[in-house]
């Protein structure tokens, strides 16, 4: 058990592990009660930078990783603007969610410096595809680029862990598991359900990214308020998501 540091490691821990692999699955997150069939994979990169220190009084004499490390940055913002796109999960993105640096003291040249890279992978993007394009990018800084590992002890004392790799996963709309969940809340609602896609990532990028096992979302509460100051449930949400987890389990048994 652990907390959502690594998407999806519970259920490689479940299907390796375990041997338990569902012929299904609906993952719960917040959909405001829309059927959601997909979203975009992620990964994480670490781009890693040296220079040679010197005094500061005297920089020339060195080179300065922090200025390799922000040349790389301003061109990862470009990149960013001419990643691909697709009609239903949409645009790629990059961003730098961390600049670290060292130097021997304030009073001298840096000599490291790491950029870390949360890249979010539309249709069709895959890792070594992401991983290119930062190398180019990088090529003439010296700058080593790598997809990160998780690996951390539970409260159990338990340590798993797996690559920060997580693929784009999408099921068609005429696929039986999206149909049924089409159906048994039409049944349930009188109503046509809103058919989307999540923006931010789920333990689908592991339950189908990696395994292949049919995955719906359906699930109460509304993504834009996932981790907010504000995160609420509606109570009639989640009376609506229990009749729906029933109905769709009797119509997929029938």
């Amino acid at each position: 058990v652990m907390e959502e540091d690594c998407d999806g490691l519970c259920w490689k821990y479940i299907i390796e592990e375990e041997g338990i692999k569902p012929d299904f699955v609906i993952s719960t997150e917040p959909t405001n009660l829309g059927i959601y069939r997909g979203h975009r994979g992620r990964m994480e990169m670490r781009v890693t930078f040296h220079g040679i220190s010197c005094h500061g009084s005297a920089p020339e004499r060195g080179d300065n990783a922090i200025y390799k490390a922000s040349r790389a940055a301003l061109e990862i913002e470009k990149l960013n603007e001419r990643l691909k796109d697709d009609d239903f999960l949409g645009k790629g993105t990059v961003t730098i969610s961390e600049f670290k640096s060292e130097s021997p003291s304030l009073c001298a040249v840096s000599d490291y410096a790491h950029l870390h890279l949360d890249r979010r992978l539309t249709w069709g993007e895959t890792k070594g595809f992401a991983v290119a394009e930062v190398e180019e990018i990088v090529k003439n800084l010296d700058g080593k680029v790598e997809v990160l590992h998780y690996e951390e002890e539970a409260w159990t004392g338990l340590t798993y862990g797996m690559e920060k790799y997580y693929p784009t996963w999408k099921i068609p709309e005429e696929h039986e598991i999206v149909q049924t969940g089409l159906k048994t809340f039409k049944n349930l609602f009188y109503k046509e359900p809103n058919i989307d896609k999540w923006t931010f990532s789920t333990n689908g990028v592991t339950i189908n990214g990696f395994y292949g096992i049919p995955t719906i979302g359906f699930g109460p509460g509304n993504e834009v308020l996932a981790h907010a100051p504000n995160e609420k449930v509606a109570i009639d949400h989640l009376v609506a998501a229990t009749a729906f987890y029933a109905g769709f389990a009797y119509a997929m048994g029938k």
